[in-house]
Parts: structure tokens; C-alpha cells; sequence
């Protein structure tokens, strides 16, 4: 394995994963807030399951998302 080329993908994977999410969250709670589904100072539970194939890995991070 060249760990170079392995680290730059795994970075480059993180990096894609924390960005679309993070867009995705706000989308979402933007949305909720302008329809009054949310207030806008709650704590909304949050969580991340990751896979990956070939090595049969399951990783799962759960947290709070504050709003305010």
C-alpha cells in the first residue's frame, strides 16, 4: 500500500463527507426554521454512520447539533 496516495484519498473523502453534510444540516434546518418546525434554539440529536466495503467496517458517531 502506498501511504501517501491512501492518505490523500482518505482526506479527500473526510473532506467531501464534512462539506456536503454540512451543507446538507443547514439546508435542512433553514427549511425547518422558515416553516416553524423548528424555533431556531433547539438541540437536535445527530448521527453518522459510516461504511466501508472490502474491510467490513461500521463506524457510528452520534452528538447534539445547537442551534442558539
Amino acid at each position: 500500500m502506498n501511504e501517501d496516495v491512501f492518505n490523500a484519498s482518505l482526506r479527500k473523502f473526510l473532506k467531501k463527507v464534512g462539506i456536503t453534510s454540512q451543507r446538507a444540516i443547514e439546508k435542512e434546518v433553514r427549511d425547518a426554521i422558515d416553516s416553524g418546525r423548528l424555533k431556531g434554539h433547539e438541540k437536535l440529536p445527530a448521527k453518522m454512520v459510516l461504511t466501508v466495503g472490502g474491510v467490513s467496517l461500521t463506524h457510528e458517531v452520534t452528538d447534539e447539533i445547537e442551534l442558539g
